[in-house]
């Protein structure tokens, strides 16, 4: 007949008989009970150790000196001083191009911030990236304007 709920039973050699340790030496698994001799992982109790830990000897992580977060998104700015511009420059307008021309700015450079170092003797409309509160205002108080591009790509759809 088919098989009941009353007779059924595991396939044969898919489990095994309890380990019953502590049982005395005639068992095999007497005296230590398969724990070894003496230490941390012999005694009863939780014997689970921490992320890291190391025997009591200083983690790695806290001899390690810490780390500071830097953002791998950051997109530096090449500064560049009005002083500069007002001395090796003679125009009205001057803007990132010309600035690589002239060799102020590296050529293979995306980005450029116009900081506040320096005098501004001329009049002219500065093209840059960023601009420093400073830049700003010597820029304007020397009758010039200032404009702002809001990417690298704007640079070379100029020309």
């Amino acid at each position: 007949m088919g098989t009941t709920l009353s007779t059924l039973s595991p396939t044969p050699g898919s489990t095994r008989k309890r380990k019953r340790v502590g049982r005395g030496p005639g068992s095999h698994r007497g005296k230590t009970s398969t724990r070894g001799h003496n230490g941390q992982k012999s005694r009863s109790g939780h014997h689970g150790t921490p992320a890291g830990f190391e025997g009591g000897q200083m983690p790695l992580q806290r001899r390690l000196p810490k780390i500071v977060f830097n953002n791998r998104f950051r997109r530096e700015a090449y500064p560049i001083n009005i002083g500069i511009l007002s001395s090796r420059f003679d125009g009205d307008s001057i803007d990132v191009e010309k600035m690589k021309e002239l060799g102020l700015v590296p050529k293979k450079i995306t980005l450029v911030k116009i900081l506040g170092e320096g005098e501004m003797s001329k009049k002219m409309v500065v093209v840059a990236h960023r601009f420093s509160k400073s830049a700003i205002v010597k820029i304007e108080a020397a009758g010039g304007s200032v404009e702002i591009l809001t990417s690298a790509k704007q640079t070379s759809e100029k020309q």
